[in-house]
Protein backbone atom coordinates (compact mmCIF):
# COMPACT_ATOMS: atom_id res chain seq x y z
CA UNK A 1 0.00 0.00 0.00
CA UNK A 2 1.04 3.60 -0.46
CA UNK A 3 2.93 4.59 2.64
CA UNK A 4 1.65 8.16 2.86
CA UNK A 5 -1.94 7.08 2.49
CA UNK A 6 -1.72 4.53 5.34
CA UNK A 7 0.60 6.43 7.65
CA UNK A 8 -0.72 6.81 11.22
CA UNK A 9 -1.55 10.34 12.28
CA UNK A 10 -0.11 11.64 15.53
CA UNK A 11 -1.63 15.06 16.14
CA UNK A 12 -1.34 15.50 19.91
CA UNK A 13 0.08 19.05 20.01
CA UNK A 14 -2.45 20.27 17.43
CA UNK A 15 -5.37 18.82 19.39
CA UNK A 16 -4.00 20.24 22.65
CA UNK A 17 -3.77 23.69 21.05
CA UNK A 18 -7.34 23.38 19.77
CA UNK A 19 -8.57 22.44 23.26
CA UNK A 20 -6.73 25.30 24.95
CA UNK A 21 -7.93 27.83 22.36
CA UNK A 22 -11.49 26.89 23.33
CA UNK A 23 -10.77 27.00 27.07
CA UNK A 24 -11.67 23.34 27.63
CA UNK A 25 -10.31 20.81 30.07
CA UNK A 26 -9.47 17.32 28.86
CA UNK A 27 -12.58 15.91 30.52
CA UNK A 28 -14.81 18.57 28.93
CA UNK A 29 -13.45 17.97 25.43
CA UNK A 30 -13.60 14.21 25.85
CA UNK A 31 -17.25 14.44 26.91
CA UNK A 32 -18.15 16.68 23.95
CA UNK A 33 -16.46 14.28 21.54
CA UNK A 34 -17.84 11.11 23.13
CA UNK A 35 -14.45 9.60 23.95
CA UNK A 36 -12.83 8.75 27.26
CA UNK A 37 -10.58 11.25 29.01
CA UNK A 38 -7.81 8.65 29.17
CA UNK A 39 -7.92 8.19 25.37
CA UNK A 40 -7.74 11.96 24.80
CA UNK A 41 -4.84 12.18 27.23
CA UNK A 42 -2.92 9.51 25.31
CA UNK A 43 -3.69 11.21 21.99
CA UNK A 44 -2.48 14.60 23.24
CA UNK A 45 0.80 13.02 24.40
CA UNK A 46 1.22 11.28 21.00
CA UNK A 47 1.06 7.89 22.69
CA UNK A 48 -1.90 6.90 20.53
CA UNK A 49 -2.55 7.69 16.86
CA UNK A 50 -5.70 9.61 15.98
CA UNK A 51 -8.49 7.43 14.63
CA UNK A 52 -10.60 8.43 11.65
CA UNK A 53 -13.70 8.44 13.88
CA UNK A 54 -12.00 10.81 16.32
CA UNK A 55 -11.00 13.21 13.52
CA UNK A 56 -14.52 13.21 12.09
CA UNK A 57 -15.95 14.05 15.52
CA UNK A 58 -13.45 16.90 15.91
CA UNK A 59 -14.51 18.34 12.56
CA UNK A 60 -18.20 17.94 13.38
CA UNK A 61 -18.16 19.32 16.94
CA UNK A 62 -15.67 22.17 16.52
CA UNK A 63 -16.25 23.02 12.84
CA UNK A 64 -12.62 22.66 11.81
CA UNK A 65 -11.16 21.44 8.52
CA UNK A 66 -9.66 17.95 8.63
CA UNK A 67 -6.67 19.32 6.75
CA UNK A 68 -5.79 21.26 9.91
CA UNK A 69 -4.61 17.94 11.36
CA UNK A 70 -2.52 16.89 8.35
CA UNK A 71 0.64 18.30 9.94
CA UNK A 72 1.42 20.71 7.10
CA UNK A 73 2.40 23.59 9.41
CA UNK A 74 4.48 21.31 11.62
CA UNK A 75 6.21 19.72 8.62
CA UNK A 76 7.12 23.12 7.25
CA UNK A 77 8.31 24.27 10.70
CA UNK A 78 10.52 21.18 11.04
CA UNK A 79 11.98 21.66 7.56
CA UNK A 80 12.67 25.35 8.22
CA UNK A 81 14.24 24.58 11.60
CA UNK A 82 16.41 21.82 10.13
CA UNK A 83 17.64 24.13 7.41
CA UNK A 84 18.42 26.99 9.79
CA UNK A 85 20.20 24.83 12.35
CA UNK A 86 22.36 23.40 9.56
CA UNK A 87 24.15 26.76 9.54
CA UNK A 88 27.71 26.25 10.89
CA UNK A 89 27.07 28.95 13.51
CA UNK A 90 24.84 26.40 15.34
CA UNK A 91 27.41 23.60 15.14
CA UNK A 92 28.00 23.47 18.89
CA UNK A 93 24.33 23.45 19.88
CA UNK A 94 23.89 19.71 19.33
CA UNK A 95 20.13 19.74 18.83
CA UNK A 96 18.92 16.31 17.70
CA UNK A 97 16.33 15.68 14.98
CA UNK A 98 13.97 14.43 17.68
CA UNK A 99 14.29 17.66 19.64
CA UNK A 100 13.72 19.71 16.50
CA UNK A 101 10.62 17.65 15.72
CA UNK A 102 9.33 18.23 19.25
CA UNK A 103 9.80 21.99 18.83
CA UNK A 104 8.03 22.00 15.47
CA UNK A 105 5.12 19.92 16.78
CA UNK A 106 4.67 21.87 20.00
CA UNK A 107 5.10 25.41 18.70
CA UNK A 108 5.14 25.83 14.90
CA UNK A 109 4.37 29.56 15.25
CA UNK A 110 7.39 30.00 17.52
CA UNK A 111 9.52 28.30 14.87
CA UNK A 112 8.03 30.67 12.30
CA UNK A 113 9.11 33.63 14.46
CA UNK A 114 12.59 32.12 14.81
CA UNK A 115 12.72 31.71 11.03
CA UNK A 116 11.91 35.40 10.54
CA UNK A 117 14.70 36.35 12.94
CA UNK A 118 17.15 34.12 11.10
CA UNK A 119 16.11 35.54 7.73
CA UNK A 120 16.75 39.05 9.04
CA UNK A 121 20.14 37.91 10.25
CA UNK A 122 20.86 36.32 6.87
CA UNK A 123 19.90 39.53 5.13
CA UNK A 124 22.16 41.61 7.36
CA UNK A 125 25.01 39.14 6.91
CA UNK A 126 24.62 39.02 3.16
CA UNK A 127 24.45 42.79 2.92
CA UNK A 128 27.81 42.94 4.65
CA UNK A 129 29.57 40.65 2.19
CA UNK A 130 31.80 41.75 -0.63
CA UNK A 131 29.37 40.35 -3.20
CA UNK A 132 26.58 42.58 -1.95
CA UNK A 133 28.92 45.56 -2.06
CA UNK A 134 29.82 44.76 -5.67
CA UNK A 135 26.16 44.52 -6.64
CA UNK A 136 25.47 47.89 -5.07
CA UNK A 137 28.54 49.49 -6.66
CA UNK A 138 28.23 48.05 -10.17
CA UNK A 139 24.47 48.01 -10.65
CA UNK A 140 23.33 50.83 -8.41
CA UNK A 141 20.97 48.55 -6.50
CA UNK A 142 20.28 49.09 -2.83
CA UNK A 143 20.92 46.08 -0.58
CA UNK A 144 17.25 46.07 0.45
CA UNK A 145 16.11 45.61 -3.14
CA UNK A 146 17.58 42.10 -3.24
CA UNK A 147 14.99 40.62 -0.87
CA UNK A 148 11.42 41.81 -1.69
CA UNK A 149 10.76 38.64 -3.71
CA UNK A 150 11.35 36.47 -0.63
CA UNK A 151 9.09 38.64 1.51
CA UNK A 152 6.24 38.48 -1.01
CA UNK A 153 6.78 34.75 -1.52
CA UNK A 154 6.36 34.16 2.23
CA UNK A 155 3.23 36.35 2.28
CA UNK A 156 1.65 34.21 -0.43
CA UNK A 157 2.81 30.94 1.14
CA UNK A 158 1.41 31.87 4.56
CA UNK A 159 -1.99 32.34 2.91
CA UNK A 160 -1.64 29.04 1.04
CA UNK A 161 -1.76 30.96 -2.25
CA UNK A 162 -5.51 31.44 -1.83
CA UNK A 163 -7.19 34.85 -1.69
CA UNK A 164 -10.97 34.37 -1.43
CA UNK A 165 -11.90 38.02 -2.08
CA UNK A 166 -10.07 38.03 -5.39
CA UNK A 167 -11.48 34.65 -6.41
CA UNK A 168 -15.05 35.69 -5.67
CA UNK A 169 -14.64 39.01 -7.49
CA UNK A 170 -13.08 37.25 -10.48
CA UNK A 171 -15.92 34.71 -10.66
CA UNK A 172 -18.52 37.47 -10.56
CA UNK A 173 -16.69 39.45 -13.26
CA UNK A 174 -16.35 36.35 -15.44
CA UNK A 175 -20.10 35.82 -15.27
CA UNK A 176 -20.85 39.51 -15.85
CA UNK A 177 -18.68 39.60 -18.98
CA UNK A 178 -19.83 36.20 -20.24
CA UNK A 179 -16.24 35.30 -21.02
CA UNK A 180 -15.70 32.50 -23.52
CA UNK A 181 -12.33 31.05 -24.43
CA UNK A 182 -12.48 32.12 -28.08
CA UNK A 183 -13.59 35.72 -27.57
CA UNK A 184 -11.81 36.66 -24.33
CA UNK A 185 -9.47 39.12 -26.04
CA UNK A 186 -12.32 40.97 -27.75
CA UNK A 187 -14.50 40.99 -24.62
CA UNK A 188 -11.74 42.32 -22.36
CA UNK A 189 -10.65 44.87 -24.96
CA UNK A 190 -14.25 46.04 -25.16
CA UNK A 191 -14.51 46.33 -21.39
CA UNK A 192 -11.35 48.43 -21.20
CA UNK A 193 -12.62 50.68 -23.99
CA UNK A 194 -16.23 51.09 -22.87
CA UNK A 195 -15.68 51.42 -19.11
CA UNK A 196 -12.28 53.09 -18.98
CA UNK A 197 -11.73 54.69 -22.37
CA UNK A 198 -8.62 52.60 -22.95
CA UNK A 199 -7.70 51.44 -26.44
CA UNK A 200 -5.73 48.20 -26.79
CA UNK A 201 -3.02 48.18 -29.46
CA UNK A 202 -0.73 45.35 -30.58
CA UNK A 203 2.69 46.87 -31.18
CA UNK A 204 5.55 45.69 -33.44
CA UNK A 205 8.64 44.25 -31.79
CA UNK A 206 10.85 47.02 -33.16
CA UNK A 207 8.69 49.62 -31.37
CA UNK A 208 8.72 47.73 -28.04
CA UNK A 209 11.89 45.59 -28.19
CA UNK A 210 12.24 45.21 -24.41
CA UNK A 211 8.65 45.65 -23.21
CA UNK A 212 5.74 43.21 -23.35
CA UNK A 213 3.01 45.42 -21.89
CA UNK A 214 2.86 49.17 -21.30
CA UNK A 215 -0.07 51.23 -20.06
CA UNK A 216 0.08 54.80 -21.36
CA UNK A 217 -2.14 56.57 -18.83
CA UNK A 218 -2.20 59.96 -20.54
CA UNK A 219 -3.00 58.65 -24.02
CA UNK A 220 -5.34 55.99 -22.58
CA UNK A 221 -3.67 53.19 -24.49
CA UNK A 222 -2.66 49.69 -23.45
CA UNK A 223 0.22 48.60 -25.65
CA UNK A 224 0.82 44.85 -26.05
CA UNK A 225 3.85 43.35 -27.76
CA UNK A 226 3.24 41.23 -30.85
CA UNK A 227 5.77 38.75 -29.39
CA UNK A 228 3.17 37.50 -26.89
CA UNK A 229 0.96 34.61 -27.94
CA UNK A 230 -2.81 34.84 -27.61
CA UNK A 231 -3.05 33.39 -24.08
CA UNK A 232 -0.41 35.82 -22.82
CA UNK A 233 -2.13 38.78 -24.51
CA UNK A 234 -5.44 37.92 -22.87
CA UNK A 235 -3.71 37.52 -19.50
CA UNK A 236 -2.18 41.00 -19.79
CA UNK A 237 -5.61 42.48 -20.49
CA UNK A 238 -7.01 40.69 -17.44
CA UNK A 239 -4.12 42.04 -15.35
CA UNK A 240 -4.85 45.60 -16.48
CA UNK A 241 -8.53 45.16 -15.69
CA UNK A 242 -7.59 44.06 -12.16
CA UNK A 243 -5.45 47.16 -11.64
CA UNK A 244 -8.23 49.45 -12.88
CA UNK A 245 -11.32 47.94 -11.24
CA UNK A 246 -10.04 46.09 -8.17
CA UNK A 247 -7.03 48.11 -7.04
CA UNK A 248 -8.65 49.06 -3.67
CA UNK A 249 -9.27 45.38 -2.92
CA UNK A 250 -5.73 44.47 -3.94
CA UNK A 251 -4.38 47.33 -1.82
CA UNK A 252 -6.44 46.22 1.18
CA UNK A 253 -5.18 42.64 0.98
CA UNK A 254 -1.59 43.83 0.63
CA UNK A 255 -1.98 46.14 3.62
CA UNK A 256 -2.71 43.18 5.92
CA UNK A 257 1.07 42.75 6.07
CA UNK A 258 3.71 45.21 7.26
CA UNK A 259 6.22 45.40 4.42
CA UNK A 260 9.89 46.08 4.98
CA UNK A 261 10.35 47.92 1.68
CA UNK A 262 8.32 49.86 -0.86
CA UNK A 263 9.58 47.43 -3.51
CA UNK A 264 7.87 44.54 -1.70
CA UNK A 265 4.65 46.56 -1.38
CA UNK A 266 4.62 47.19 -5.14
CA UNK A 267 5.54 43.60 -5.94
CA UNK A 268 2.70 42.14 -3.89
CA UNK A 269 0.22 44.37 -5.76
CA UNK A 270 1.52 42.99 -9.04
CA UNK A 271 1.34 39.43 -7.69
CA UNK A 272 -2.25 39.87 -6.51
CA UNK A 273 -3.29 41.41 -9.83
CA UNK A 274 -1.75 38.40 -11.57
CA UNK A 275 -3.74 36.16 -9.21
CA UNK A 276 -6.96 37.96 -10.20
CA UNK A 277 -6.12 37.63 -13.89
CA UNK A 278 -5.69 33.87 -13.58
CA UNK A 279 -8.90 33.59 -11.55
CA UNK A 280 -10.83 35.65 -14.12
CA UNK A 281 -9.77 33.43 -17.02
CA UNK A 282 -10.18 30.21 -14.99
CA UNK A 283 -13.04 30.84 -12.50
CA UNK A 284 -12.75 28.76 -9.34
CA UNK A 285 -15.77 26.45 -9.22
CA UNK A 286 -15.92 25.75 -12.94
CA UNK A 287 -12.17 25.27 -13.25
CA UNK A 288 -12.01 22.93 -10.24
CA UNK A 289 -14.84 20.83 -11.66
CA UNK A 290 -13.13 20.56 -15.03
CA UNK A 291 -9.79 19.78 -13.38
CA UNK A 292 -11.32 16.85 -11.51
CA UNK A 293 -13.22 15.62 -14.57
CA UNK A 294 -10.09 15.77 -16.74
CA UNK A 295 -7.94 14.27 -13.94
CA UNK A 296 -5.77 17.38 -13.81
CA UNK A 297 -4.63 17.04 -17.42
CA UNK A 298 -2.73 20.34 -17.71
CA UNK A 299 -2.60 20.53 -21.50
CA UNK A 300 -6.28 19.60 -21.86
CA UNK A 301 -7.24 22.29 -19.34
CA UNK A 302 -5.11 24.77 -21.25
CA UNK A 303 -6.99 24.04 -24.46
CA UNK A 304 -10.37 24.26 -22.73
CA UNK A 305 -9.61 27.67 -21.22
CA UNK A 306 -7.23 28.92 -23.93
CA UNK A 307 -4.51 29.40 -21.32
CA UNK A 308 -0.85 28.41 -21.25
CA UNK A 309 0.75 25.43 -19.52
CA UNK A 310 2.30 27.70 -16.88
CA UNK A 311 -0.94 29.62 -16.30
CA UNK A 312 -2.82 26.36 -15.68
CA UNK A 313 -0.12 25.10 -13.29
CA UNK A 314 -0.28 28.37 -11.35
CA UNK A 315 -4.06 28.16 -11.11
CA UNK A 316 -3.95 24.57 -9.86
CA UNK A 317 -1.88 25.66 -6.85
CA UNK A 318 -4.57 28.17 -5.81
CA UNK A 319 -7.46 25.70 -5.42
CA UNK A 320 -7.55 25.86 -1.61
CA UNK A 321 -11.10 27.05 -0.90
CA UNK A 322 -12.33 25.51 2.39
CA UNK A 323 -14.74 22.68 1.64
CA UNK A 324 -13.95 22.88 -2.07
CA UNK A 325 -10.27 22.08 -2.38
CA UNK A 326 -8.33 20.60 -5.24
CA UNK A 327 -5.18 18.51 -5.02
CA UNK A 328 -2.61 20.41 -2.90
CA UNK A 329 0.12 20.91 -5.49
CA UNK A 330 3.59 22.34 -5.21
CA UNK A 331 5.06 24.36 -8.06
CA UNK A 332 8.54 25.35 -9.16
CA UNK A 333 10.04 27.17 -12.13
CA UNK A 334 13.74 26.92 -12.98
CA UNK A 335 16.01 28.03 -15.79
CA UNK A 336 18.76 26.07 -17.53
CA UNK A 337 21.29 27.08 -14.88
CA UNK A 338 19.07 25.74 -12.09
CA UNK A 339 18.07 29.17 -10.79
CA UNK A 340 14.66 29.06 -9.10
CA UNK A 341 12.45 31.97 -10.18
CA UNK A 342 9.17 30.75 -8.68
CA UNK A 343 8.25 28.21 -6.04
CA UNK A 344 5.19 27.45 -3.95
CA UNK A 345 3.92 24.51 -1.91
CA UNK A 346 0.32 24.01 -0.80
CA UNK A 347 1.21 20.84 1.13
CA UNK A 348 4.11 19.33 3.03
CA UNK A 349 6.71 19.54 0.27
CA UNK A 350 9.52 21.86 1.37
CA UNK A 351 11.68 23.99 -0.89
CA UNK A 352 14.98 25.27 0.42
CA UNK A 353 14.69 28.95 1.32
CA UNK A 354 18.34 29.69 0.73
CA UNK A 355 19.42 27.61 -2.27
CA UNK A 356 18.50 25.71 -5.42
CA UNK A 357 17.00 22.26 -5.93
CA UNK A 358 18.17 18.67 -6.21
CA UNK A 359 19.73 17.74 -9.60
CA UNK A 360 18.15 14.27 -9.37
CA UNK A 361 14.71 15.81 -9.79
CA UNK A 362 13.86 15.40 -13.47
CA UNK A 363 12.51 18.93 -13.80
CA UNK A 364 16.10 19.72 -14.79
CA UNK A 365 16.16 16.99 -17.45
CA UNK A 366 13.25 18.40 -19.44
CA UNK A 367 15.49 20.89 -21.25
CA UNK A 368 16.84 17.90 -23.20
CA UNK A 369 13.37 17.18 -24.66
CA UNK A 370 11.46 20.50 -24.87
CA UNK A 371 7.68 20.39 -24.75
CA UNK A 372 7.44 16.77 -23.57
CA UNK A 373 5.90 15.94 -20.21
CA UNK A 374 8.02 13.88 -17.82
CA UNK A 375 6.74 12.19 -14.67
CA UNK A 376 8.69 11.00 -11.66
CA UNK A 377 8.12 9.65 -8.17
CA UNK A 378 10.52 11.29 -5.73
CA UNK A 379 11.21 10.70 -2.05
CA UNK A 380 12.65 13.20 0.41
CA UNK A 381 15.05 12.26 3.23
CA UNK A 382 12.13 12.21 5.72
CA UNK A 383 10.59 9.44 3.53
CA UNK A 384 7.68 11.57 2.33
CA UNK A 385 6.96 10.60 -1.27
CA UNK A 386 5.65 12.77 -4.10
CA UNK A 387 4.44 12.45 -7.68
CA UNK A 388 5.93 15.04 -10.01
CA UNK A 389 5.08 16.31 -13.50
CA UNK A 390 7.57 18.47 -15.41
CA UNK A 391 7.77 20.20 -18.79
CA UNK A 392 9.55 23.09 -20.45
CA UNK A 393 7.78 26.29 -21.44
CA UNK A 394 8.78 29.20 -23.67
CA UNK A 395 8.19 32.64 -22.24
CA UNK A 396 8.51 34.79 -25.37
CA UNK A 397 9.13 33.59 -28.89
CA UNK A 398 12.75 34.32 -29.74
CA UNK A 399 13.65 35.82 -33.09
CA UNK A 400 16.22 34.27 -35.41
CA UNK A 401 19.69 34.50 -33.90
CA UNK A 402 18.44 35.09 -30.36
CA UNK A 403 18.71 32.70 -27.43
CA UNK A 404 15.43 30.85 -26.92
CA UNK A 405 13.96 31.64 -23.49
CA UNK A 406 13.16 28.22 -22.08
CA UNK A 407 12.15 27.52 -18.51
CA UNK A 408 11.12 24.29 -16.82
CA UNK A 409 7.95 23.91 -14.77
CA UNK A 410 7.61 21.29 -12.06
CA UNK A 411 4.19 20.49 -10.56
CA UNK A 412 3.73 17.79 -7.95
CA UNK A 413 1.71 16.44 -5.06
CA UNK A 414 1.87 13.93 -2.25
CA UNK A 415 1.83 10.36 -3.59
CA UNK A 416 -1.50 9.83 -1.80
CA UNK A 417 -3.16 12.06 -4.45
CA UNK A 418 -1.40 10.51 -7.46
CA UNK A 419 -4.40 8.36 -8.45
CA UNK A 420 -6.36 11.54 -9.13
CA UNK A 421 -3.93 12.55 -11.89
CA UNK A 422 -4.07 11.36 -15.48
CA UNK A 423 -0.27 11.24 -15.45
CA UNK A 424 -0.23 8.36 -12.96
CA UNK A 425 -2.13 6.06 -15.32
CA UNK A 426 -0.21 2.82 -15.69
CA UNK A 427 2.17 3.60 -12.81
CA UNK A 428 2.54 1.05 -10.02
CA UNK A 429 1.50 3.03 -6.97
CA UNK A 430 1.49 0.00 -4.69
CA UNK A 431 5.14 -0.97 -5.04
CA UNK A 432 6.79 2.39 -5.45
CA UNK A 433 10.28 2.76 -6.84
CA UNK A 434 11.00 6.37 -5.90
CA UNK A 435 14.03 8.45 -6.80
CA UNK A 436 15.74 9.63 -3.59
CA UNK A 437 16.14 13.42 -3.70
CA UNK A 438 16.87 16.18 -1.21
CA UNK A 439 16.16 19.89 -0.73
CA UNK A 440 19.60 20.81 -2.10
CA UNK A 441 23.16 19.52 -1.67
CA UNK A 442 24.01 21.73 1.30
CA UNK A 443 21.01 20.44 3.25
CA UNK A 444 20.95 16.82 2.06
CA UNK A 445 22.68 14.11 4.10
CA UNK A 446 22.26 11.24 1.63
CA UNK A 447 25.62 9.46 1.28
CA UNK A 448 27.29 8.39 -1.98
CA UNK A 449 25.21 10.62 -4.24
CA UNK A 450 26.90 10.86 -7.67
CA UNK A 451 25.24 14.24 -8.33
CA UNK A 452 26.44 15.93 -5.13
CA UNK A 453 27.88 19.39 -5.85
CA UNK A 454 28.55 20.48 -2.25
CA UNK A 455 29.08 18.70 1.07
CA UNK A 456 26.27 18.95 3.64
CA UNK A 457 26.59 21.75 6.17
CA UNK A 458 25.70 19.43 9.03
CA UNK A 459 28.43 16.80 8.51
CA UNK A 460 32.21 16.71 8.84
CA UNK A 461 34.15 15.86 5.67
CA UNK A 462 36.06 12.58 5.56
CA UNK A 463 39.13 13.04 3.36
CA UNK A 464 41.21 10.08 2.16
CA UNK A 465 43.80 10.58 -0.58
CA UNK A 466 43.97 6.80 -1.10
CA UNK A 467 40.36 6.41 -2.18
CA UNK A 468 37.85 8.12 -4.49
CA UNK A 469 34.14 7.39 -4.20
CA UNK A 470 31.31 7.96 -6.67
CA UNK A 471 30.55 11.18 -4.81
CA UNK A 472 33.07 14.01 -4.76
CA UNK A 473 32.48 14.35 -1.03
CA UNK A 474 32.52 11.77 1.73
CA UNK A 475 31.34 12.78 5.15
CA UNK A 476 30.79 11.39 8.61
CA UNK A 477 27.44 9.76 9.30
CA UNK A 478 27.53 10.78 12.96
Amino acid sequence: MVENATKKIFAGPRIRRLRRERGLSQSQMAAELGFSTSYLNLVERNQRPVSAQFLLRLAEVYDVELTAFAGTDEARAFADLSEILADPMFKGVGLSRGEMQDMADAAPKAVEAFTLIYKSFQQARQNATELSSQVVEREGASPESIFPVDEVRDFIHDRKNYFPELDEAAEATHEELGLQRDDAFMVLSGRLDEEHGIRVRIMPHEVMPETLRHFDFHRRQLLISEMLDQSARVFQLAFQLAMLEFKPMIQRIGDTHTWQTEEARRLVRISLANYFAGALLMPYARFLGDAKTLKYDIEHLGRRYNTSFEQVCHRLTTLQRPGERGVPFFFIRVDKAGNVSKRFSAGRFHFSRFGGTCPLWNVHDTFAYPGRIATQIIQMPDETTYFSVARTVRRVGALYGQVDQQLAIGLGCDIAYARELVYAKGRDLENIDATPVGPNCRLCERPACPQRANPPLTKALVLDERSRGISAYRFSQE
